[in-house]
């Protein structure tokens, strides 16, 4: 085995190992709403499930310069965005939205999504997804870099309304084959779903 020592290592070198290991990691496009009405949409791979009572989830927005990047920014003004689940049909148009635009463009228009309003919040999400999740803002914590500098923006989520195409959802279930979510992986690599198998677990 190899030994290192994060510590002794640069940020890069620590995001290198980190996005190589953990994986696969699945895809959250979140968009949120600015204060000028501008519909911002961006992808997260930094992205899980908390809790299911109250069903809530979270989403790590990495900071530029201990600077909230509009993502994070737009969920604290208006208190909510909405989170799709990246598939193999919509990968394409989600990755064209991790392009650098002024706070006054939106990336949803750059990618050619399709915006839909939401049921319980003022964000809108985008047709293109299989799966989205209207989330109401539970609560923001500025983690890592130095304490006048976080690194990070860890939005924490509350899941307020479930939207899910009747393919894949049936039964209270998600249909994995018929979402066919893809993963990040290390650098600009993704995966599909892969081969599946079960493990009963012990009782």
């Amino acid at each position: 085995m190899i030994s290192l020592n994060p510590d002794t290592l640069t940020e890069r070198e620590n995001y290198k190992l980190l996005t190589g290991s953990i994986i696969p990691r699945p895809v959250a496009f979140v968009t949120t709403l600015s204060s000028e009405g501008v519909l911002n949409g961006a992808p997260f791979s930094y992205f899980s499930i908390v809790a299911a009572e109250p069903p809530l989830l979270s989403v790590s927005v990495q900071r530029v310069d201990g600077v909230s990047k509009d993502t994070a920014r737009n969920a604290m003004e208006h208190n909510a965005f909405v989170v799709h689940i990246t598939d193999e049909d919509n990968v394409g148009a989600v990755n064209v939205t991790a392009s650098r635009l002024a706070p006054e463009e939106s990336e949803v228009a750059l990618a050619g999504l399709t915006p839909i309003k939401s049921t319980k919040i003022a964000v809108p999400g985008v047709t293109e997804a299989k799966i989205r999740l209207e989330c109401i803002l539970e609560k923001v914590i500025p983690l890592g870099g130095k304490e006048d500098t976080p690194a990070c923006d860890l939005l924490i989520g509350r899941v307020v309304q479930y939207h899910l195409s009747e393919e894949a959802y049936q039964n209270t279930y998600v249909i994995a084959k018929e979402l066919r979510p893809v993963s990040r992986l290390a650098g600009n690599n993704y995966a599909k779903l892969g081969e599946q198998f079960t493990l009963e677990r012990p009782q």
